[in-house]
């Protein structure tokens, strides 16, 4: 299942520089998915990097903000995630919302919607809708500051003051839960039961997946055995839950049937997987000899390398790719890795998953919306 080919779409491995990022729609390649995300936004209506600028610029977070700015000089992560709030040109933080608005765009007025008005439609979406992608981005930009929270346990002396990085974690944990109190809110004043509890029950997998991902990033996860059955759902349960619940409830505040909520919601899914496989695959088929590289011993790459070779040659690998220091050298377990043929069926499970959200939105009429949710899709692909 995992391995299935590309039929429609082409995926080739490039060298260049990779980067690591905490936002789940980082750029994959910065000029062709930039076009594709600013193209995508004027069939909605406006860019919406300002979605959630209503809350941003209340007077509590105004406050909060303030004592932010007393972490300027130290490394508390809080600081970068705030500076990507007004701008960063390789992190695309709406990019959830603005799926939300095509897909609303794409799927336009049910023909069971009797008690909504078409005229209180812009560009072909209802307000509920629009507050629905204001919501979604104000849940993950809450989950992305709680995310910064530094691991006391972990300081160490070079890391700073320790009062900074406690300081900074109060903060993170102040902000974080504002904005998910302001989400709360908003989702109650849609007046929707089903929306309610598919968001709410999203917000509960993202906790539960942010768990598993502390889990993972111990130690003793190294010499655990893992499989892409779990990779997959434990992914999903972070990175693609709210995505196609999200989608899912667009349909539902348009009163569309179960059918078309169901397609929605596998276009959310499959699009999260394949952009995950696609942050995933980064490090392995874009880094040049002699750069540092960092990644995750769960992504996917390592994960099928770790399926494919055993445990016990895997144990072996990172053996001899610790040094003295008891320090892992990322370049040797790189080489390892690249070395069989765990990139080849990330690559190929990205394109699975790229395909299948295409699939999912065929149904819609054709349109610049359906257009550009079918952009999106390829993008995932490119490296």
């Amino acid at each position: 299942m995992f391995l299935a080919k590309c039929p429609r779409l082409s995926c080739k491995v490039l060298s260049g520089r990779g980067h690591r990022t905490l936002s789940l729609f980082s750029s994959p390649g910065p000029s062709n998915w930039n076009k594709v995300v600013s193209d995508a936004e004027k069939i909605v209506g406006y860019p919406t990097s300002f979605m959630s600028l209503r809350c941003l610029l209340s007077d509590e977070l105004s406050n909060v903000a303030m004592h932010v700015r007393k972490l300027v000089g130290t490394q508390h992560p809080l600081l970068n995630t705030a500076r990507g709030f007004v701008y960063d040109s390789k992190n695309n933080l709406q990019m959830r919302g603005l799926i939300v608005l095509l897909l609303s765009k794409a799927a336009g007025p049910s023909h069971a919607a009797s008690g909504l008005l078409t005229q209180d439609m812009v560009s072909g979406i209802y307000p509920s809708q629009r507050n629905l992608a204001e919501i979604t981005e104000l849940i993950h930009t809450a989950f992305l500051v709680h995310r910064g929270i530094v691991n006391l346990k972990e300081w160490t002396v070079s890391d700073g003051p320790l009062k900074d990085m406690q300081f900074g974690n109060k903060m993170a944990v102040l902000s974080g839960d504002f904005l998910l109190a302001n989400a709360c809110t908003g989702l109650a004043q849609l007046d929707n039961t089903k929306v309610v509890e598919l968001i709410s029950s999203a917000i509960g997998d993202v906790v539960q997946g942010l768990y598993y991902e502390n889990c993972n990033s111990s130690e003793n996860s190294l010499h655990q055995a893992v499989d892409m059955a779990t990779w997959e759902e434990q992914a999903f349960l972070s990175h693609g839950a709210l995505m196609a619940k999200s989608c899912q409830a667009a349909l539902e505040l348009a009163k569309h049937d179960k059918e078309s909520q169901s397609l929605a919601y596998k276009y959310g899914k499959h699009l999260s997987l394949g952009h995950k496989l696609n942050s995933d695959l980064r490090p392995f088929v874009k880094s040049s000899m002699g750069e540092p590289v960092a990644f995750s011993l769960f992504s996917a790459p390592v994960v099928f390398h770790r399926q494919i070779i055993g445990e016990d040659r895997w144990h072996q690998q990172l053996q001899q790719a610790t040094t003295p220091r008891n320090q892992l050298d990322y370049s040797k377990l790189l080489t390892a890795v690249k070395s069989e043929k765990g990139v080849s069926a990330a690559v190929d499970l990205c394109c699975y998953h790229s395909n299948k959200a295409l699939e999912a939105i065929q149904v819609f009429s054709s349109s610049e919306a359906r257009s550009a949710l079918e952009n999106i899709a390829s993008a995932i692909t490119k490296f």
